[in-house]
């Protein structure tokens, strides 16, 4: 019997007060998927050499997740995933060598199936910046390279893709102590989204940094994991395993959104095609008022009053989400 799932996301580069650091929102998930199967996006649970995904939880790049809930792509789950990896050939050797140990390390630790990486042909060039609202962004330059690389290695047998591509190391701003955007976030959002549309797998993307030496600095708890650590790789690789496979045809075992029972998703920031998807369709969306961001755009500037369930905390969202499953 197929199970339901509650969707618990987080977006990236929003400044979320819970989940916009380093797998800080992963407690709280994990708590819920105690009692009930969520799918959750990398921003929830990925906290660069740790991972807060469990085995009651899908992993699940975040355009993904809004497909799915568009009824354009369903989800089967895996088995164990086979991942390849894609690294930027624009980043230096002795970075390249470090992400290679975290691989080995990672496979003999976990056991995890790693097909293998590539580099790609020629470098990606990242740029990311903040936009006038304070959100997190970016582009970049040659992505197609980088399309090349993730259909070698998915040719080669890989049924998801990590990716780790050279960033500029970003100045100083507050993230360090829990007061701002992730300002690398959007521009990884912009990797991952565009990969994963394209090449039709789970694609979530992590930065290198020329520096990877380790700082003694103490930082915030809720950024601390991507401060004891020089490659962010781990998490990836650890919740790619848990990703659910992309298809665009239904299958007798896979997931469609009859098997939705509710978004739970930051109070303001309300106004993605995730939450206006999910009230087409009579699913609930349940907004937690202690996980605030950098947007301010809630139920009733959206004029969705007594449409979304409001709920002060994510221990409140349980009691919800019994009544939803009863």
């Amino acid at each position: 019997m197929k199970k339901n799932y509650s969707i618990f996301v987080v977006p990236t580069g929003i400044g979320a007060s819970i989940g916009g650091f380093a797998g800080d929102a992963g407690l709280y998930a994990k708590k819920i998927a105690e009692e009930f199967p969520l799918i959750v996006n990398p921003n929830v649970v990925n906290a660069a050499c740790f991972s807060a995904v469990s085995d009651n939880m899908l992993y699940c790049e975040g355009s993904s997740v809004t497909d799915f809930l568009k009824g354009e792509i369903y989800f089967e789950t895996p088995k164990k995933n086979k991942i390849g990896i894609i690294f930027d050939s624009s980043i230096p050797k002795d970075v390249l060598k470090i992400h290679i140990n975290t691989i080995n390390a990672v496979k003999t630790v976990y056991g995890t199936d790693i097909t293998g990486y590539k580099i790609t042909e020629e470098p990606v060039c990242v740029n990311f910046y903040m936009t006038d609202n304070g959100i997190s962004s970016g582009s970049v330059e040659n992505i197609d390279t980088m399309v090349q690389a993730g259909q070698e290695l998915i040719n080669s047998g890989a049924t998801a893709l990590a990716v780790v591509c050279r960033f500029k190391e970003p100045a100083e701003d507050g993230y360090a102590q829990g007061e701002a955007v992730d300002i690398v976030g959007g521009a990884e959002a912009v990797i991952s989204h565009y990969l994963t549309r394209k090449l039709k797998v789970q694609t979530v993307h992590a930065p290198a940094f020329d520096d990877y030496s380790i700082k003694s600095d103490i930082v915030n708890p809720k950024a601390a994991a991507e401060y004891i650590t020089p490659t962010f790789l781990p998490c990836l690789l650890l919740g790619l395993e848990k990703a659910p496979k992309i298809i665009t045809h239904k299958t007798k075992n896979c997931l469609t959104l009859e098997n939705l029972k509710s978004l739970i998703i930051p109070h303001n920031c309300l106004g993605s095609s995730i939450v206006s998807n999910a009230i087409k369709l009579s699913i609930p969306v349940i907004a937690v008022k202690e996980n605030k961001t950098f947007l301010d755009v809630n139920q009733f500037n959206l004029g969705l009053k007594n449409v979304i369930i409001e709920t002060e905390s994510y221990k409140s969202c349980i009691e919800i989400l019994r009544g939803i499953y009863s």
